[in-house]
């Protein structure tokens, strides 16, 4: 499995699975070096995107590998590489959520996340904000 900053070659696989951001905002994020996509010899399998809360602290905003590739431990490395590249800029503190009925929450606490508090909006189930020292 390969790790590798997303390019404009990469910018329709993106678009096409990721639903979470506007399509307009994918190149900056591109441009910007805020997501990684994870390939199988040569075949794209998943992505990272993440972003700064406050402006400051990392803030991983989406994980997501084919349902194929998924129980393999391609998450927890994707997420140990970017808290690398993190700690290398100087950053002491990254940042995640995620909603409360999702299982996301119990693989961030093994690897380390601690709850931080949350977030609830109208039409969504609570937002669990997590994180982690470096």
């Amino acid at each position: 499995m390969e790790i590798e900053l997303a390019t404009e070659k990469d910018y329709k696989y993106i678009v096409e699975r990721d639903k979470h951001i506007p399509e307009i905002l994918v190149r900056t994020k591109i441009k910007e070096k805020e997501i990684f996509i994870l390939k199988d010899s040569e075949k794209e399998i998943g992505w990272m995107r993440y972003g700064y809360f406050w402006d400051n602290i990392p803030f991983m905003n989406m994980i997501s590998i084919d349902e194929e590739y998924r129980g393999q431990g391609i998450g927890k490395k994707i997420v140990l590489h970017w808290e690398e590249i993190m700690r290398q800029r100087g950053f002491k503190l990254v940042m995640t959520s995620t909603q409360s009925d999702e299982e996301a929450q119990h693989f961030y606490r093994k690897i380390g996340y601690r709850d931080a508090g949350c977030l609830l909006l109208e039409t969504q189930p609570l937002e669990v904000i997590l994180t982690k020292n470096l």
